[in-house]
């Protein structure tokens, strides 16, 4: 298992300083979906810029999750 860090992006980063432990990057990328799904479940009207960008132990870039859709 490796650890993932799920780190909110708007701008400034909010770090993930804990991780989660995930088999492969295909799970942590499914977890990232879920997370911003619950996300624009609590906040319907979020910003458009917010995301979710998952970062693997070594601080390697392995998906990012556009939380809100960019308005037209």
């Amino acid at each position: 298992m490796r650890t993932y860090y799920f780190d909110m992006k708007d701008g400034v980063p909010v770090r993930d300083k804990s991780g989660q432990e995930f088999v492969s990057d295909g799970a942590a990328i499914a977890h990232s979906k879920s997370l911003a799904d619950k996300v624009r479940r609590k906040n319907p009207k979020g910003h458009p810029e917010l995301r979710i960008v998952v970062l693997d132990e070594s601080g390697r870039e392995v998906h990012r999750e556009q939380i809100y859709p960019k308005e037209a």
